[in-house]
């Protein structure tokens, strides 16, 4: 691969991914995908004491649906080289939660999106946990704003896509 000028090579930084291939990176990208990271967590953060004061009980869920065996699994681990360890926190959705309701518990499951767009897999995940009754609802959490403060707004899954239990 050719650079033509030095100030391209100032702009990209150099990586070689598990194959061998040399892969070019824009600095600004690199420097956004930090930032994006750091906000989605502190987000997740903000639902989570948002949802204790509310008073349910929050725990990270490490599960996820396999498709292909059509059963709940855990949730794979995924390896971050950069800060060399083991992400545990993968499952889908990101939070469960528990209220006692009398004698019952309401269980919830909560997905934390900032713009509050869930994918086709996603979608098809909540889906599959409704009609299963693991949750007897899944919230999707998104950001909202009043004047300057930020506000954590839900929506429930079974209102929004109605069309996924038709």
């Amino acid at each position: 691969m050719e650079l033509k000028s030095p100030s391209k090579i100032e702009e990209y930084k150099p990586e070689i991914d598990e194959k061998g291939n040399l892969i070019l990176k824009k600095k600004e990208n690199i420097v956004r995908g930090g930032k994006s990271r750091s906000s989605g967590s502190q987000f997740e953060l903000r639902v989570r004491k948002d949802l204790e004061e509310k008073g349910f009980i929050v725990d990270k869920w490490s599960n996820n649906v396999d498709f292909d065996l059509m059963k709940v699994t855990s949730a794979k681990r995924k390896f971050n080289p950069y800060n060399k360890v083991m992400t545990i926190g993968t499952g889908f959705p990101d939070f469960i939660c528990f209220q006692k309701m009398g004698e019952y518990y309401k269980l919830i499951g909560v997905e934390v999106k900032q713009n509050n767009k869930l994918s086709k897999i996603e979608k098809e995940k909540c889906a599959f946990y409704l009609k299963k009754g693991i949750f007897n609802e899944i919230w999707i959490a998104s950001k909202g704003k009043e004047g300057r403060k930020i506000k954590v707004l839900y929506e429930d899954f079974s209102e929004r896509y109605r069309k996924y239990f038709e």
